[in-house]
């Protein structure tokens, strides 16, 4: 006799397929399919496929949406034109503008981390009282953690990353402050009881740091580039445990401007670019990755000297996402590059860049749906 399934095992088989946008329209269609596409347990299904299957994942860009149109980009008083917007991670077109999240077309976010569907967003530079939100622009929603408590003094430079940890099944906000005569604090918030935790115990060796670089967030453990004199190493921080651990760079790293670190191949990864190359006109870009607590250098990627502007990080393929300055219409083209085959892809996105004096920033960062926040998580 052939086993038949269950309607609703049908239909939630059928319905976890969708992207959010159909599903938040379902949610109308009558109570039993709202509480079903609203449960936790549907919720967690629908995540868990997109993210095994790298179903419905986007680059979400801050670019500019009529490049032909753009005036001088160094003209104070020339106003520009942004957007964010989601652009399919196989064809590279644009799929849909995002709403503001706070309602004002005049502000930009800058992002500092996506996972699961939220994306964390706050100041583009950062202060110690910049407020952050956790937002999800599937379902349109938004939630902003409290002012932290823990806070009785003025911070000069912070640092701020955001992800989720498989191992407590939260999300989590880790935020390094530091003073000019550094005096440092860190922080986490936890999601799941809305409410940020100090933590008391940092090792002597990060206290004695006097610059901190660019970070990334894996697994549950933040990362972070820091710089002791001449030197650099890695800083984690488990932001579950709340342990911290050093891991010092490779000797050939020596300038911070063209360091970066990322994820390769589920493995944490460093890629120090502009790198001098003993070929006539080509510049590389070593990369190492991170294998039982020791640096494994790989191949390096070689490719024309003055061709690319600055590398941002690595895709969810495994690609190094690269730009290349067009000084003609005043943006700056995003291109994939496959590390492996050296073959290089021209995605045909224009990212925006926002400058701050001879700070310039530019957002691109691989986004995947989820209804995480439906129900107010």
């Amino acid at each position: 006799m052939a086993f038949k399934r269950p309607k609703k095992e049908i239909l939630i088989d059928i319905l976890v397929r969708l992207p959010a946008k159909s599903l938040i329209r379902f949610l109308c269609t009558c109570k039993f399919w709202s509480d079903l596409i609203g449960s936790s347990s549907f919720v967690s299904t629908h995540l868990r496929r997109n993210v095994t299957q790298q179903a419905h994942v986007y680059l979400l860009c801050l670019h500019h949406p009529n490049v032909e149109r753009q005036a001088d980009p160094d003209d104070p008083y020339v106003e520009q034109e942004f957007h964010w917007s989601l652009f399919s991670k196989e064809t590279f077109k644009e799929c849909s503008k995002l709403s503001y999240p706070l309602g004002s077309t005049e502000q930009y976010y800058g992002i500092y981390g996506s996972s699961n569907g939220l994306v964390c967003i706050s100041d583009e530079i950062l202060n110690f009282d910049s407020p952050i939100h956790i937002w999800n622009p599937s379902v349109r929603k938004l939630r902003t953690p409290p002012i932290s408590t823990n806070i009785n003094m003025k911070f000069s430079h912070v640092a701020l990353q955001f992800g989720f940890h498989p191992r407590v099944n939260d999300y989590k906000v880790v935020r390094m402050m530091r003073t000019n005569k550094n005096a440092l604090a860190v922080e986490v918030y936890s999601l799941r009881t809305d409410s940020w935790r100090m933590i008391e115990a940092i090792p002597p060796w990060l206290k004695c740091t006097w610059q901190h670089h660019k970070c990334t967030f894996f697994n549950g453990v933040a990362y972070h580039i820091i710089q002791k004199g001449p030197i650099f190493s890695i800083m984690s921080l488990d932001s579950g445990s709340e342990e911290f651990e050093e891991f010092i760079a490779p000797d050939a790293i020596c300038r911070p401007c063209e360091l970066y670190i990322d994820v390769y191949k589920e493995q944490i990864c460093l890629l120090f670019d502009y790198y001098p190359c003993e070929e006539e006109g080509m510049e590389k870009m070593d990369l190492w990755v991170l294998q039982e607590k020791r640096w494994k250098q790989l191949c390096p990627f070689i490719y024309p000297w003055d061709y690319y502007h600055r590398t941002v990080g690595i895709s969810i393929d495994n690609k190094i996402l690269m730009l290349r300055r067009d000084d003609i219409m005043g943006t700056v083209d995003l291109h994939l590059c496959d590390y492996e085959s050296k073959q290089v892809l021209e995605t045909g996105i224009k990212l925006a860049t926002v400058k701050y004096g001879e700070i310039e920033l530019l957002f691109s960062i691989y986004y995947t749906e989820g209804l995480v926040l439906l129900n107010n998580y």
